[in-house]
């Protein structure tokens, strides 16, 4: 089968993401006491501080949920060129790096800040290549 590059160009924009996410929350969830313990610290000079655990539990959730949109969106990408899918996943990924994102400049951790700034550029070119079709 000869397949696009945009599609190529999707396929491994949200297997990356699939990766990135599901392991996150994962991870997340494997060590929860241990997260939620290192983030109370992290936060503990920010007006973030008392909610943690409820920001904690939202960004699993939705690392969780685009993680799991981007897994499902390669094979129906590649059996059927549904990208609305890959659209979907990649600005729920979006969001989620936002949010990370908001939280590390809270926290006054620049360089994790800018660490997500990567990571965002590749969901906004994912976007764009889905959007070009």
């Amino acid at each position: 089968m000869n397949f696009p590059i945009q599609t190529v160009t999707v396929c491994l924009v949200c297997t990356f993401f699939a990766v990135c996410f599901l392991q996150s929350a994962l991870d997340k969830l494997g060590d929860w006491a241990g997260n939620l313990e290192f983030l109370k610290g992290h936060f503990s000079q920010t007006p973030l501080k008392s909610m943690v655990p409820m920001l904690l539990g939202t960004i699993t959730v939705v690392e969780l949920i685009a993680g799991l949109i981007c897994l499902v969106a390669v094979p129906m990408i590649a059996v059927s060129g549904a990208m609305w899918i890959a659209q979907l996943g990649l600005a729920l990924c979006g969001m989620a790096l936002i949010m990370l994102f908001f939280g590390q400049r809270m926290a006054k951790d620049y360089v994790g800040a800018a660490n997500l700034a990567v990571y965002f550029g590749v969901v906004i070119i994912g976007l764009a290549v889905t959007s070009s079709r």
